[in-house]
């Protein structure tokens, strides 16, 4: 069969042989034109979050404390790859690697009146 249509058309033969030596391209092998040079998705990994919890806030007039993992941060400290960005009387804002997160205070479990 292969013969008979080489002889109308020709094309068809080369591309039949060439499939068949896997000399076609596979399609992983296609790039994206509109990639920027140098990015590979193989390195690029999210970075997962840091797990925090905040225990406790204290505001004062001069100044402000966050208790974040079991230890007193400041307003602008550093820690961890973590920076406290500002300490609200209810929640406190961090960048936490370049993303900014908001920690609030566990509530307290209610109290229920028995009679």
């Amino acid at each position: 069969m292969i013969g008979l249509n080489a002889g109308r058309r020709p094309w068809l033969a080369l591309v039949l042989v060439s499939w068949g030596l896997g000399l076609a391209a596979p399609a992983s092998a296609l790039q994206d034109p509109t990639r920027p040079p140098g990015f590979d998705d193989a390195l690029i990994k999210a970075a997962p979050l840091a797990d925090l919890a905040l225990q406790s806030i204290l505001v004062g007039a001069e100044r402000r404390v966050a208790v974040i993992n079991g230890e007193p941060r400041a307003e602008g400290q550093s820690f961890d790859g973590i920076r406290v960005r500002r300490i609200h009387r209810d929640r406190v804002e961090v960048i936490d690697r370049g993303r900014v997160r908001t920690l609030y205070l566990d509530k307290l479990p209610q109290v229920r009146r028995t009679q």
